[in-house]
């Protein structure tokens, strides 16, 4: 647990372990924004737990576009394997964004619950990136070479509906996990969580590329394909968004996330670390304790962080491991007096 106050430098030591872990930054689109202003550059360096443990280290510099990240004493090029040595999830005020963004971001938590558990996912969408950007490009000409579009939506129908299957078989599994963790968190029988594939549902593919090329050529990209895929949960038949108080909402999020890091344990025998930016925030005391026994029962890492150092205490059973600690103007202390009490 971290705590001190707005603007110590709680937030940036979360972002420090999801740049670690992501190579990339939670709060900024461009990781150059999070070098200190009177800084050169960053390094990040960490130790994952093992026998022996393996060093990982990033470091960017202001003036270089390029990440360099190490680990177990190699340079490595690929950030996927970042991201597969150092399962994140993140709970963060901007976790909203899950249920009320856009699809991308409910993508892009599917996606990295099928990478974690489905060890042929990354090449399968890298394919279709792949035919993708060329479908698109050849959308994009003058005049529509026949020949060519048949070749790249052929590859494109291959590897979409690969990547559907892949996608379709992680949420037969994750959504059981999902409702178990929900029930406990807040039970609300009625909502829904269902994947939608990106493409009319009745008809395959192929039949929906052929017959969408012209307005495809005048919007100027594929409108239908895994790319528009989504996550919808919906309450009452509407969106849970439009429904959920924000502390409703938090939980849910938290449900969705805890579930992810549940399932990966469950299906590779690893665990996530979590990453909790002012876990009281939006929830009451009971809810709190809920959250707390989850985290528990999991036995996984958390780093969270709170401006009370008081709205946690009483939360954690007497034999788990918490350690406090105080953050000041960037610097990290720690304190001795924190009981679980």
């Amino acid at each position: 647990m971290i705590v001190g106050s707005n603007g110590s430098g709680k937030t940036s030591l979360l972002e420090g372990i999801h740049v670690l872990g992501m190579g990339r930054s939670f709060r900024t689109q461009k990781l150059k924004h999070a070098i200190s202003h009177e800084a050169e550059g960053m390094t990040l360096y960490g130790r994952l737990a093992g026998d022996p443990p393996i060093p990982i280290g990033v470091r960017r510099m202001r003036d270089s576009g390029e990440l360099e990240m190490r680990m177990g004493g190699e340079r490595i090029t690929r950030i996927a394997s970042l991201v597969e040595a150092l399962p994140l999830q993140l709970i963060n005020p901007d976790a909203f964004r899950l249920l009320e963004g856009a699809p991308a971001i409910r993508r892009e938590f599917l996606d990295w619950g099928v990478f974690h558990v489905k060890h042929d996912f990354l090449p399968v969408w890298k394919h279709v990136r792949r035919a993708l950007k060329h479908r698109n490009a050849l959308l994009r000409h003058d005049r529509i070479d026949e020949r060519s579009l048949a070749v790249w939506e052929g590859e494109l129908v291959h590897w979409s509906e690969r990547l559907d299957a892949l996608r379709s078989d992680y949420i037969q599994a994750f959504l059981p996990v999902f409702e178990e963790t929900l029930r406990e968190l807040l039970p609300l029988p009625t909502l829904t969580l269902r994947y939608s594939r990106g493409w009319d549902r009745q008809r395959p593919l192929a039949d929906v590329l052929y017959h969408g090329r012209n307005t495809d050529r005048q919007m100027g990209f594929t409108q239908q394909g895994p790319q528009r895929a989504d996550l919808r949960l919906r309450l009452d038949r509407r969106p849970a968004a439009e429904v959920l108080s924000r502390g409703q909402q938090k939980l849910v999020v938290s449900a969705l996330k805890l579930a992810q890091g549940r399932l990966l344990e469950k299906v590779t025998a690893r665990t996530c670390v979590y990453l909790i930016d002012d876990l009281p925030a939006e929830l009451d005391v009971r809810h709190r304790h809920v959250f707390c026994r989850w985290l528990e029962r999991m036995g996984c890492q958390v780093f969270i962080t709170s401006v009370d150092p008081e709205a946690l205490n009483g939360m954690w059973q007497p034999e788990t491991s918490v350690a406090m600690f105080h953050v000041k103007h960037g610097r990290l202390d720690t304190l001795k007096d924190f009981t679980t009490e």
